[in-house]
């Protein structure tokens, strides 16, 4: 039996009490209104949040305000974690360490590759065979060298 997610828990008419647990909030919402939607949609259906080993019942002013506490956390920690991500990977930029993905083919190989399919005596599988690359690997680069002339 697989675990539900939020929107597939149970009603409050099953006939055993049902909690949802969750280890940390971040792992249930991106943002503070989302957790917030969750929790009303689980509350309606009669369901109690576990966050770690504590349950908390969002009905009660209190347990509404930690619950918000908490998103507000989580929110919080997320956007740091990708604003540091963003940071980290804007200097390997500027030291030129993030270069992305190298292309299969050299320089040499991709005019060789254009010349081939230009007399015509290739097919694009002939090609895609000869330098030892995908279909797709072909088209791109015969689209770019059309795109460049």
């Amino acid at each position: 039996m697989s675990n539900p997610g939020p929107g597939q828990v149970p009603s409050h008419d099953h006939p055993n009490p049902v909690s949802v647990l969750v280890p940390k909030l971040d792992r249930l919402a991106r943002s503070v209104p989302h957790a917030r939607h969750i929790a009303d949609q689980l509350q309606a259906k009669g369901v109690k949040l576990a966050l770690g080993r504590d349950i908390h019942d969002p009905s009660d002013p209190m347990g509404k305000m930690f619950f918000n506490i908490l998103a507000t956390f989580a929110e919080s920690e997320a956007d740091l974690i990708r604003m540091r991500t963003r940071e980290g990977m804007a200097i390997a930029r500027a030291k030129g360490k993030l270069r992305g993905k190298q292309p299969k083919l050299s320089e040499k190989q991709q005019r060789e590759l254009c010349r081939m399919y230009a007399t015509g005596d290739y097919s694009i599988g002939d090609l895609a065979e000869v330098f030892a690359v995908s279909r797709p690997t072909v088209y791109r680069t015969l689209n770019r060298a059309a795109a460049s002339s």
